[in-house]
């Protein structure tokens, strides 16, 4: 996660104070965001449940905490802070909490895409556009199709429609460029992890950890194309 882009500056629409004070405490807030989250994947990996529960509630404030800094529109704030909820919830492990913490999610979706929306006019040619709209639809039809056998009954409408959202919000990052779209791309991996596991799907060693990386690196990777989105739109 080191070898992730430094976000642009901040942009006037930002919904904290900004300058050199607070850029400054911004990027130092990355290195603690990165060092939690080598932490949490190095508790996953040794199979720690305890560690991965104390860390995990801290990824997404620092992110907040840095972002906000840096000028973060108040919407990415928000997305983020949903996404800390679902974080939250999820840690629970039982079916009440993970509805819960997926609907967390989908706020934070709904953000991004309001985001997207105001942010990335013009940015993706109107070719380019529809083949990615056809590749993740048939991605998404491919996927529910495949998994709604598995699922739970109580969980396949639930699965479906909150796939539907996360699938608009990883077509609707590319609109901001390369960085976010690859954000919303491993936001869409990392859920359908989880999709597998809730099927019963046979998983690879350390499913958690692969789902946290595909996570924590969309998160970064959204915050970083849309502070550098913004930070456009000021300039022009």
């Amino acid at each position: 996660m080191t070898g992730f882009p430094t976000p642009a500056d901040s942009s006037a629409e930002a919904s904290a104070a900004t300058g050199p004070m607070g850029n400054r405490f911004g990027a130092l807030l990355l290195p603690a965001f990165v060092l939690v989250c080598l932490g949490d994947l190095v508790v996953l990996l040794a199979d720690l449940g305890p560690g991965h529960a104390a860390l995990k509630p801290l990824l997404m404030p620092l992110l907040v905490a840095h972002a906000a800094l840096l000028g973060a529109p108040r919407t990415l704030l928000a997305a983020l802070l949903f996404g800390w909820g679902g974080d939250v919830l999820l840690l629970f492990g039982h079916d009440l909490a993970f509805l819960a913490g997926m609907g967390s999610f989908a706020c934070g979706h709904v953000c991004y895409l309001l985001l997207f929306r105001r942010l990335g006019q013009g940015h993706t040619p109107r070719r380019k556009g529809l083949l990615l709209g056809l590749l993740y639809a048939a991605g998404l039809v491919a996927m529910v199709v495949l998994l709604w056998p598995d699922l739970p009954a109580d969980m396949r409408a639930p699965v479906a429609g909150y796939s539907l959202l996360l699938t608009a919000m990883a077509l609707g990052s590319t609109r901001l460029g390369l960085v976010a779209g690859a954000g919303g791309a491993l936001f869409l991996l990392s859920d359908s992890l989880i999709a597998t596991s809730v099927a019963e799907w046979p998983q690879a060693p350390r499913p958690d950890l692969w789902v946290m990386l595909t996570y924590l690196a969309a998160q970064y990777l959204l915050t970083t194309g849309v502070l550098r989105a913004a930070a456009d739109r000021t300039r022009d």
